[in-house]
């Protein structure tokens, strides 16, 4: 059976923003990593803490983005 028109842009439409949501998690995740991070600077009184934190925020980015690149076969 064919979909018509309107359906598989509905589709279409629903994928997009299902992977826009996704997006916007892993943004949300990295950001909320370096204010704890900032915090948690200010609290222990060190740079380590901060450019850890940094690294740590960098690395889980480049690890989702790789990831989903893998995953989607591109």
């Amino acid at each position: 059976m064919t979909q018509t028109v309107p359906a598989r842009r509905a589709d279409e439409d629903a994928r997009l923003r299902r992977a826009n949501r996704r997006t916007a998690m892993i943004l949300f995740s990295i950001s909320l990593v370096f204010f704890a991070g900032i915090i948690a600077s200010k609290f222990l009184g060190g740079t380590t803490a901060g450019i850890t934190v940094v690294g740590c925020g960098i690395l889980l980015y480049l690890v989702m983005a790789i990831g989903r690149n893998l995953r989607s076969g591109k």
